[in-house]
């Protein structure tokens, strides 16, 4: 078995945290921010909830602008530290906000693949976790991100193992881009219905007046702490979460596992702490921490139309603390909402059920694949496993 020597990250790459936006400058047009929060599952999410003007655009910001080779890496947050992700394809420019690590490899020294996989082990995740802990907030510094030592082959060795993992990557992202086709259209669909009110048979039913505008007759304005349950998580401790087949979700998205029992068979989560409003989504058993709600049908019956009418919402209006933001649920439990007839929800149901199973289908492939890529990253990472040999 090969022995790589190791390298400095910080021999390798520029780090440095990006820009510290003001939030007054920050809107719904412009180029996309990415936060600590579009870091999830060792990726980089392009859905982004705040945006820096074109007009504020000036060169000083350029270096902050991601760039396909970067690795971005949580500089802050419990839950969150030292969490990695890579953005698999730029569809376009994005901006990086501060407390969010830019790792940019020197093309020239190593493979900005190999190490982005390199550092997208969980050693490095907790390595970085244990740099942060202390009084209050945990925080990490790009010196400290500088300071961590990667296995280091020759170059040929890593762009090989950068491939080998890549077409993974490419798999699941595949499958990402359909499962956001699906959600479009179920999304569509929602808003037809239940935003346009051009439900099946909506011509014969007249509107009435309703604190929230006309809306057709026998349709309820309901606060939507009676429309949907929304349950406090709870505390579990670091090491309860560090194994265990049972996913434990937070505001930020999953955070590991635990062997626990799971707190509901599927849910939907809400940030309330930290990632306000943020939502995440499990088909499967599942643990949320106190930093996140699990919400459940109640008077909106099914998961899917709870989940898109959730989408519907900007919770931001709701959001206290400056910094620590916190959505406690008599900040929002009165936001008013529609619920309409059993019947209407019912038939959306049936059309919105197959889109769902097809979604859930394919997050399956996704969780197989990155479980066989994760135990691959390891050995190749290790040179266990002979690339030669794979290439053949």
């Amino acid at each position: 078995m090969a022995k790589w020597p190791q390298t400095k990250l910080g021999q390798i790459s520029q780090i440095y945290s990006g820009f510290a936006f003001r939030s007054q400058d920050l809107g719904d047009h412009g180029i996309p921010v990415l936060k600590i929060a579009n870091i999830q599952n060792k990726r980089v999410s392009p859905e982004c909830s705040d945006h820096f003007p074109e007009e504020l655009y000036t060169g000083k910001l350029n270096r902050f602008l991601l760039h396909p080779d970067d690795t971005l890496i949580a500089m802050t947050g419990a839950g969150s530290v030292g969490k990695v992700g890579r953005m698999p394809r730029n569809p376009g420019r994005f901006l990086v906000n501060q407390r969010v690590a830019i790792v940019r490899p020197d093309s020239s020294k190593c493979d900005p693949a190999f190490v982005y996989f390199a550092l997208s082990q969980d050693h490095y995740e907790k390595l970085l976790y244990g740099f942060g802990l202390g009084a209050g907030q945990p925080n990490i510094s790009g010196k400290q991100i500088g300071e961590l030592e990667l296995p280091f082959p020759p170059l040929p060795i890593q762009q090989r193992i950068a491939g080998i993992l890549s077409a993974y990557d490419e798999l699941i992202e595949n499958s990402h881009r359909r499962i956001k086709i699906l959600e479009s259209i179920a999304r569509a669909l929602y808003r037809e219905w239940f935003v346009h009110f051009r439900f099946p048979g909506y011509e014969s039913v007249p509107r009435v007046p309703s604190p929230l505008g006309e809306i057709p007759k026998g349709w309820e304005v309901r606060r939507i702490d009676e429309a949907l349950s929304f349950e406090s998580g709870r505390t579990i401790k670091k090491e309860e979460r560090e194994s265990g087949d049972t996913p434990v979700y937070g505001a930020n998205g999953i955070i590991g596992g635990t062997s626990n029992s799971p707190m509901a068979d599927k849910c939907i989560i809400m940030g309330k702490i930290g990632s306000c409003g943020a939502l995440h989504r499990s088909h499967m058993p599942c643990w949320v921490t106190n930093n996140a709600f699990l919400v459940k049908p109640a008077a909106i019956q099914s998961w899917e139309l709870a989940w898109l009418t959730l989408l519907e919402i900007d919770f931001r209006q709701y959001v206290g603390g400056a910094a620590n933001p916190y959505m406690p649920i008599n900040a929002f439990g009165q936001h008013e909402i529609l619920v309409a007839p059993d019947d209407v929800q019912v038939g959306f149901q049936k059309r919105a059920a197959p889109l769902r199973s097809l979604v859930d289908t394919l997050s399956d492939r996704v969780d197989n694949l990155r479980r066989t890529r994760d135990l691959l990253l390891p050995r190749l990472l290790s040179g266990q496993i002979d690339v030669g040999a794979i290439a053949s």
